[in-house]
């Protein structure tokens, strides 16, 4: 794991100071490559083959090609004995040296045969092209900004913000889809002029311009015969099995996140079958048991014979969330992120590497969103005026409960998303503002900006998904819109944070593959959400575990910020040069006043908007 930057120019002195930003992603080496028209700059953290022969920038033999990479490949050996017998020789047992034999034996077909997360620039000096390469899923993040004919690019945008032609202004329409979705889109980022590059694309710069393509995309046809319920079964636990062994490939100690949940305990029983030795499991808790999952993750320890290590927090440091952004470099509310980044602190004093259970509630259907799209279907059988004038506002006079969910928190929230528009799906349920909030919340000048149409990019979406039923058609939203730029995008900056490899087993594109193309009842059956996994599970597991319901481990904020981060939260939102200037700092004050008093739960706005006045301060 790595991290890597570059620009279309020769200039040293900022090829070190774009990698010196990016040193907690590679403690290990530093390397540069500089010739007339490129620069490439690289840090290392060390996973596979330890030694010098790893380093990079990595050339082939002759020199006429140069690579970074941050990532694994997982099925690097087998590709490493196809390109040996095809007449490759290798320097060293890396996966990078791998990428780059790929391309001289297959050109831009290589990307096809990587298995794996990875982000990387290859430069080849005898075309004078760079490409710019991102994974299927997403796992990994990678930058870039376009001007004038010169590119540059980065694992992190604090990277590329050392450039001084680089102009640091917000991006108004990333601030407005950000406090409704609580992540910026792709290929959006908070600044205005710095770009994602999507998940499934590659870039190639060539002649001072640049083409941006989509190499890969989520396909829900299935490809044969369906195989019987019982027979995708078996195959799902083989596609799960294979996933597991092959990112247990490490030359450094390596460990694995357990929360309880269904996700993580998946991956500590499969990881038992291949480690006969110990095996070290790390989870985060609370005193409140409604955030807190220690109990569950105690019971799966014992099962599978673990060193389990259990970090609980009390009290918010703010000074963590003010790292946790600095890390982010755009705002991203997850309210697991704080717990994550503390957890990988802890984790990184035993190992450099853990896997993780990322990707099977997006792939299996496993958030209350999937449920809840498919109550709304019952519940607009109701008249619109009933739904909209009588229950709607019957719950919002229902004061906030103090516990995470409850019977009261997820109608009201039901309610909410129920009366935003339909185009959104099942996604309108983890979007958090609605056309009264938004004209009061935003300034006039501010609103004229942008454009106030959330659900836009997921009705493009919609149109290029080829799924056929309702559940899958949301699986690709999630997996296409929702999980890159959230949760992983989290994932990454918080164990980079503390220069620890995360690997993400169950997003293993060929397991992904086999889910989309089963039918999206076997995947929430009824109101069982990962029905067909808690099949695969059962005989694994402890039916307590296979069977219960989702929970997380996400900070209990809205608390927080009605004790130990009121005033913290006050101050901040009232000094906020960026909230002055779009925002209506009176209704800022009157949510405050409304969630410090339980008449209602703000807590998803205002930790967005204390997110953006402390993202702005760092690097404004």
């Amino acid at each position: 794991m790595c991290g890597i930057c570059g620009f279309s120019w020769n200039d040293e002195a900022l090829a070190k100071a774009m990698a010196m930003q990016i040193t907690h992603r590679g403690p290990d080496q530093e390397g540069i490559f500089c010739c007339p028209e490129m620069s490439l700059a690289f840090r290392r953290l060390s996973i596979i083959d330890l030694s010098e022969n790893g380093s990079q920038p990595m050339a082939n033999e002759d020199e006429s090609i140069y690579l970074v990479f941050n990532g694994e490949i997982y099925n690097f050996q087998e590709l490493r004995e196809e390109l040996v017998r095809k007449g490759h020789g290798f320097k060293s047992k890396t996966d990078s040296e791998v990428i780059i034999h790929a391309y001289e034996e297959y050109g831009m077909e290589a990307i096809d045969k990587l298995r794996g997360m990875f982000a990387f620039a290859l430069y080849d000096r005898n075309k004078k092209k760079l490409l710019l390469v991102r994974d299927r899923i997403g796992i990994k993040p990678l930058y870039y900004t376009f001007a004038n004919g010169r590119l540059l690019f980065a694992s992190e945008i604090k990277s590329i913000l050392q450039c001084p032609q680089v102009e640091r202004r917000v991006n108004s329409q990333a601030l407005y889809d950000y406090l409704g979705f609580e992540f910026v889109p792709a290929p959006q980022t908070m600044f205005a002029g710095i770009h994602k590059l999507p998940a499934g694309h590659h870039l190639v710069f060539e002649n001072g311009t640049i083409d941006v393509q989509q190499y890969w995309d989520l396909n829900f046809q299935q490809p044969g015969p369906l195989p019987s319920f019982d027979e995708a079964v078996e195959q799902l636990r083989e596609h799960l099995d294979t996933a597991v062994k092959s990112h247990l490939v490490s030359d450094v100690p390596l460990g694995v996140f357990l929360s309880g949940g269904l996700d993580s305990s998946c991956l500590v029983a499969l990881m038992r079958k291949h480690i006969s030795g110990p095996l070290k499991t790390f989870t985060i808790g609370y005193k409140d048991k409604s955030y807190s999952e220690l109990d569950y993750a105690e019971i799966v320890a014992r099962h599978c014979g673990t060193d389990h290590q259990v970090l609980l927090l009390d009290a918010l440091n703010s000074d963590y969330v003010e790292k946790t952004l600095w890390h982010l470099d755009e705002p991203m509310t997850d309210l697991s992120t704080v717990p994550l980044y503390l957890l990988c602190k802890q984790a990184r004093e035993h190992v450099t590497v853990c896997l993780s259970g990322e990707g099977a509630d997006e792939s299996f259907a496993g958030y209350d969103r999937f449920k809840a799209s498919r109550m709304n279907n019952y519940f607009r059988l109701i008249p619109g005026p009933i739904r909209r004038q009588i229950i709607g506002r019957m719950m919002a006079m229902l004061p906030d409960q103090p516990q995470k969910k409850g019977a009261v928190n997820m109608l009201k929230r039901f309610v909410e998303g129920a009366n935003l528009d339909p185009e959104g799906r099942h996604l309108r349920w983890q979007y958090f503002l609605n056309t009264t909030l938004e004209q009061q919340l935003f300034s006039p000048s501010f609103r004229d900006q942008v454009s106030m149409d959330p659900f836009r990019q997921i009705r493009e979406l919609n149109r290029k998904c080829n799924a056929t039923d309702q559940v899958n058609r949301e699986i690709y939203l999630d997996m296409r819109f929702m999980m890159t730029d959230s949760v992983l995008m989290k994932v990454d900056r918080m164990s980079m944070a503390s220069s620890l490899e995360i690997r993400v087993p169950l997003l293993d594109h060929v397991l992904v593959e086999f889910l989309a193309s089963l039918p999206g009842s076997w995947k929430l059956n009824g109101m069982t959400t990962k029905y067909i996994f808690r099949k695969a599970l059962a005989g694994l597991l402890p039916d307590k575990i296979v069977n219960r319901g989702k929970q997380g481990y996400s900070l209990p904020v809205k608390h927080l910020l009605r004790g130990e981060l009121k005033q913290y939260m006050i101050e901040r939102l009232h000094d906020s040069t960026v909230l002055r200037e779009t925002m209506n700092g009176a209704y800022i004050d009157r949510l405050i006043d409304e969630h410090c008093s339980m008449k209602q739960n703000h807590n998803h706005v205002l930790w967005a908007l204390l997110n953006v006045a402390i993202w702005h301060d760092r690097f404004f």
